[in-house]
């Protein structure tokens, strides 16, 4: 399955859009953009090193296939990381970025959480 088109297609008129505009009425900073943002009710951010890494996640699942049913396999979260990386290669053009599923609610977690970790350059 392409996890990237599917993550893109999701995100792309949703909640980028949303994100944007907290990335560009917080000066472009992702630091500003998740302390103003980042304890959310359905979206977390922790800022762990200012400028590279960041631990980003949902207090539960936010995929509207898991919510009607129609997957519960854990290997489709990496939808969900896809997303998060798309997101951010969009805000931060230029910046080498990566993100690790750390543990999800269909791992059995009690709820998704990434690590984010950006690069100076690509």
């Amino acid at each position: 399955m392409d996890y990237r088109k599917k993550a893109v297609s999701c995100v792309k008129d949703t909640v980028l859009p949303v994100q944007m505009a907290q990335f560009r009425e917080c000066g472009c900073s992702l630091d500003k953009q998740y302390r103003k943002y980042g304890d959310m009710e359905g979206f977390s951010a922790k800022i762990i090193e200012q400028g590279r890494r960041y631990e980003v996640g949902y207090p539960k699942c936010v995929c509207p296939e898991v919510q009607d049913g129609e997957t519960e396999d854990p290997a489709h979260c990496e939808c969900s990381r896809q997303s998060i990386l798309y997101i951010l290669e969009t805000l931060l053009p230029g910046k080498q970025v990566s993100v690790e599923i750390m543990e999800t609610v269909l791992d059995g977690a009690q709820r998704c959480r990434f690590a984010v970790t950006v690069e100076s350059e690509k």
